[in-house]
């Protein structure tokens, strides 16, 4: 295991509000198995405690999170890991079997598991919030955006329709989801604001501060009465379809990920880190 200032996720407590916070700026906070399973501890350790009243999450360095670990020599460090969800341990298992329930497990049931949280969470995002950082930053209940914050899904270059916990049509109009999946572009701060997808953006040396004053105010809101509330809110996402649309959409990513396996021999189209990082450079916010 890592030493202790080389977690990958780092947590305190401070006036009822837990930080959580991913700690791989090194590599813009990708995540990997270690970190997945930190942020679960986090996260449940933060709900266990009376203490804590909300939930801030955020990342180290310049980056919320670059999305999933595709290309460290620590991606698949660790483990076997104790499971949080009920679906069996797959690692072993033929063919499309193991990433399909690997990813039950990692990415999509400990989102599930993460939104479920019946304290109120703070997404506090500065720099880039990409592919799977998206996943970590919807399924907070509030986000607040640095004015350099930026939001992208580009994951159709590795031949896959979207991320694992795909609530794109929840979180941007139809048409505008489309056109954020298809073309991959970024979606800078304000952009956000103006479709919703984010609470407020503030100039990047008020983020912090920012994010704890409406911490602050939350913390001292009825706790019950923030349970229920954000109880009906999840179930209204329900009911507008957040979970089915999740469910189609993971069935489709896994048959890309098979077709990638016979097509490329690998999972992702034959991208790499470096691959992306260039196909990515030089896109401007303002899809």
């Amino acid at each position: 295991m890592p030493a202790a200032d080389e977690a990958p996720v780092r947590y305190a407590v401070a006036d009822g509000v837990a930080t959580v916070t991913m700690n791989r700026p090194r590599v813009g906070n990708a995540q990997h198995p270690l970190m997945t399973y930190a942020l679960d501890d986090a996260f449940t350790r933060a709900a266990a405690d009376d203490a804590v009243r909300v939930i801030v999450l955020r990342g180290a360095g310049r980056h919320f999170s670059a999305g999933h670990d595709i290309g460290t020599p620590e991606r698949d460090a660790g483990g076997p890991f104790e499971r949080r969800t009920l679906w069996w341990d797959g690692d072993a298992r033929p063919g499309a079997e193991a990433p399909f329930v690997r990813e039950q497990e990692q990415y999509l049931g400990l989102c599930r598991r993460w939104h479920e949280i019946p304290k109120p969470t703070i997404a506090m995002v500065q720099g880039g919030c990409i592919a799977g950082g998206l996943m970590l930053a919807w399924i907070c209940d509030l986000i607040v955006a640095a004015d350099d914050a930026f939001f992208q899904d580009p994951v159709l270059r590795m031949g896959v329709p979207g991320v694992e916990y795909f609530a794109h049509a929840q979180e941007l109009n139809l048409r505008l989801a489309r056109e954020f999946l298809y073309l991959g572009e970024r979606i800078g701060a304000e952009r956000a604001l103006q479709i919703g997808m984010v609470n407020r953006v503030v100039p990047a040396a008020q983020l912090e501060a920012e994010t704890y004053a409406i911490a602050r105010r939350l913390v001292q809101q009825p706790k019950l009465a923030l349970a229920l509330a954000k109880q009906v809110f999840n179930r209204i996402e329900e009911l507008q379809g957040l979970r089915a649309s999740i469910d189609m959409a993971f069935g489709y990513h896994h048959l890309a990920h098979a077709h990638n396996q016979l097509v490329h021999g690998d999972g992702i189209g034959g991208q790499d880190p470096r691959a992306m990082a260039a196909a990515n450079r030089g896109d401007e916010p303002g899809c």
